[in-house]
């Protein structure tokens, strides 16, 4: 009998439903419309019946151990999703209690940055660490602490959002309701704003200026890089100064072993990367230089987030084995 998780990453438009080995194998995946439900036990009954779908597709014997869920606006302490904006259902779900309705097995829910964290240090380069961070760099900015193992939630279950440190007073509007969060300047959307600012201040010629404002992207950016536009480049390091700022932040309270970087964003690679290593470097304090490395998460980025959810499912058995009596 072959042990799996099911890891569920749920997004706004779609979620993505995977049966995973104990290696971090994908034996299965499909997808669930998130929007089509209304009610959120509906859609949790979707999700059952689509795990179930899976194991009836595959050749030989499998058991589920678990289930991991990365989801937004999650608090890990109760189970519950919490007025996500982005999703169908408002005010807070009771999402762990709806599933174990279906399934009276081990059960775990948090946001995807911290299931991203966890999926690195089962699966990925942070295999051999105990104290990193994780940044994922898309759309917004999400940020999963791991401390000596642990993923920090902190006492209300919401810790580790670095995204939503005030970098600028005052500054850009975040979704959040405040105004100058650290997502609004490191992501892709950040930099995106950040080439239009730069764009109605600058006179030089730009490759940008072809384009409509809605018709910039971080690829579009990327690509102007590496093609030497004055405008992107220095989108870039705005955006590589912006979060070296938070990033040696972090290492103050909880010295991170590495900090990997996640996402749409990251695939700059040394666009986003020699600028940012190099504002780092100017800013960290002496103490903590060379304790630490800034690395691109080695994880497939195609089965990332499936991986983090089933990781969290692994973590959460491991967890009842060592707490449980024999």
């Amino acid at each position: 009998m072959i042990e799996v998780t099911a890891g569920i990453d749920i997004g706004g438009t779609n979620s993505v439903v995977g049966l995973v080995s104990r290696k971090g194998k994908v034996l299965m995946q499909a997808t669930v419309s998130t929007v089509k439900y209304s009610k959120a036990k509906e859609f949790v009954k979707a999700l059952d019946n689509k795990i179930r779908e899976l194991f009836q597709n595959m050749t030989g014997e499998y058991i589920l151990k678990g289930i991991g869920v990365g989801a937004p606006n999650t608090n890990y302490y109760k189970g519950t999703i919490e007025n996500a904006p982005n999703l169908p259902w408002k005010g807070i779900i009771p999402f762990r209690d709806l599933f174990l309705e279906h399934r009276d097995i081990p059960f775990a829910l948090t946001n995807d940055a911290n299931a991203a964290a966890v999926g690195e240090m089962i699966y990925g380069g942070a295999s051999k660490m105990k104290n990193f961070i994780v940044l994922t760099l898309g759309t917004g900015l999400g940020s999963g602490i791991i401390v000596n193992g642990e993923v920090v939630y902190g006492h209300s279950g919401f810790a580790g959002e670095m995204g939503h440190m005030i970098m600028e007073p005052g500054g850009r509007e975040c979704g959040c309701g405040r105004q100058g969060c650290l997502e609004t300047y490191v992501s892709a959307t950040g930099i995106c704003n950040t080439v239009l600012e730069l764009l109605a201040l600058r006179k030089g010629k730009s490759s940008l200026r072809k384009y409509k404002f809605e018709e910039i992207s971080s690829k579009i950016i990327a690509t102007a890089a590496a093609d030497g536009d004055p405008i992107a480049l220095e989108a870039f390091d705005k955006t590589a100064y912006t979060l070296s700022i938070a990033i040696v932040n972090a290492l103050a309270f909880s010295s991170p072993e590495a900090i990997f970087l996640f996402g749409g964003l990251s695939r700059a690679g040394d666009l986003l990367m020699q600028p940012l290593k190099k504002w780092v470097d100017k800013h960290v304090q002496i103490f903590f230089r060379d304790t630490f490395s800034i690395l691109f998460s080695s994880l497939e980025e195609s089965n990332a987030a499936v991986l983090g959810a089933s990781a969290l499912a692994w973590k959460e058995l491991d967890y009842d084995k060592q707490v449980t009596p024999e």
